[in-house]
């Protein structure tokens, strides 16, 4: 078996950090600084996708993303955690699975992130948005670790927090276990994805067991 994981609001919580560099980019460049739940709503979007949706002209996005990334770096290792029992997921995957990330946040961003952690060598695979031209919901991130990894699709699955996560994972012809640590709620979930749990960990449990089966 194969498990790809999301990052953000799957196995880390970096909102501390994705608010302060937002707050960061408006402080330098100008403009008002969107309500946190805006920003909140549009965590595992690409940053451009981001600041676009906040109105930000097109014109000077990339002077946005640029002074986000600067700032982000800085702060991203100090304000970011693992969430409860990612750690635990991670170790109880491996057991039974290979493991991949694949995710909208930087890959060089992503990869010192879980190096800070001490999980990054459980991975075989991180797939970061520059390593693709079209980011979740898009299903060239997944094809690619799958490609990477050399993995059957029939006997691969992601564990993501959000629409874009369990659209990739359709749009790719793999499944998806939903969980609820993250941006997403239930019921937006479950318009691409009937399996649902809690956390990493009582996804990667369900892959465990009954989700080795499992249609999808």
């Amino acid at each position: 078996m194969t498990i790809l994981f999301d990052l953000d609001g799957t196995l880390i919580d970096s909102t501390e950090a994705i608010l302060e560099s937002f707050h960061r980019s408006y402080t330098l460049l100008g403009g008002r600084v969107p309500p946190e739940e805006a920003i909140k709503a549009l965590i595992g979007h690409p940053l451009d996708g981001m600041y676009r949706e906040l109105g930000v002209e097109e014109e000077n996005i990339d002077r946005y993303v640029a002074a986000y990334k600067e700032h982000y770096r800085k702060i991203s290792r100090e304000k970011t955690v693992l969430l409860p029992q990612a750690r635990e997921a991670i170790a109880f995957a491996a057991t039974f699975a290979k493991l991949g990330v694949v995710t909208t946040k930087t890959g060089r961003y992503s990869r010192i992130l879980l190096e800070h952690f001490g999980v990054m060598d459980a991975f075989e695979v991180l797939v970061g948005r520059e390593d693709v031209t079209h980011p979740k919901p898009h299903p060239e991130p997944v094809d690619r670790a799958v490609a990477l990894m050399r993995a059957q699709k029939e006997r691969c699955w992601l564990i993501g927090d959000t629409r874009l996560d369990a659209g990739s994972a359709a749009a790719a012809g793999i499944g998806c276990v939903g969980v609820l640590s993250g941006y997403d709620n239930r019921e937006q979930l479950e318009t691409f994805t009937p399996f649902i749990e809690a956390n990493a960990f009582d996804a990667v449990g369900f892959l465990a067991g009954q989700g080795r089966n499992a249609t999808f």
